[in-house]
């Protein structure tokens, strides 16, 4: 451990069955920790991927009052017009890079990687594979939003993942990120990444939560991006 990740700890593994030849990165919400998600993704586990939730570091968040809590940036205000953290937003982008690198030198190449989150951690990780070199195999942006939108296309211009597999999936019950964002981010997304390559899926009365069918939804898209090698 070195450089600034010393607040945050090893990130939550649920190591694959067999041999791991592919990987999945998840980024949890604000206030939370890997750790309800690693017992999500254990419930789907498929036998030759390893899943990585790693733990935001604490920080202060102007939402809540200045509280401080796990939170990947800060987040001044819900609304959609308001005022992002970009430095925050990039340093955060360049820390789950490193991750990914990471993996790479473990022996899992960016391609069997797939990247996801929930929430701000949805929005991260729609921002760092739309940002990055290295091409994924896919990325899971649940009830989220594309942070910093007014610089795509334009930020995605020397993206390796401009044909990337999207999953995006959002309740139609949610009061905290309503459905209009996610609508909206499904827009502009197809705009400049392959409109072919983007589901977007909702699920009636769901909150800003998850559910059975959407857990079923990841399962079959990780299978699909990240199916065995012989």
């Amino acid at each position: 451990m070195c450089g600034n990740n010393m607040s945050a700890p090893l990130p939550a593994i649920v190591p694959a069955a067999r041999k791991a030849t592919a990987a999945v990165i998840f980024l949890h919400g604000l206030g939370d920790t890997g750790h309800g998600w690693a017992e999500a993704f254990a419930g789907i586990r498929t036998p030759h991927v390893k899943y990585i939730c790693p733990h935001a570091p604490i920080m202060p968040v102007t939402l809540n009052m200045n509280m401080a809590m796990p939170s990947w940036f800060d987040i001044i205000s819900l609304s959609p017009e308001a005022e992002e953290d970009e430095s925050g937003i990039k340093r955060a982008a360049e820390n789950i890079k490193a991750l990914i690198d990471q993996e790479v030198k473990n022996g899992i190449p960016s391609h069997r990687i797939v990247l996801g989150g929930f929430s701000q951690g949805g929005a991260l990780s729609l921002y760092t594979a739309l940002t990055m070199h290295q091409k994924l195999a896919g990325v899971m942006a649940l009830s989220c939003w594309l942070p910093l939108r007014s610089s795509f296309p334009q930020a995605a211009a020397s993206s390796s993942n401009k044909d990337v597999h999207i999953l995006q999936c959002h309740g139609e019950a949610d009061p905290l990120v309503p459905l209009v964002f996610g609508c909206l981010t499904v827009e502009k997304l197809k705009s400049f990444v392959d409109p072919a390559n983007v589901q977007f899926k909702t699920y009636p009365r769901m909150p800003h939560s998850s559910c059975p069918q959407e857990m079923m939804d990841i399962k079959q898209f990780i299978e699909k991006q990240l199916p065995p090698i012989n």
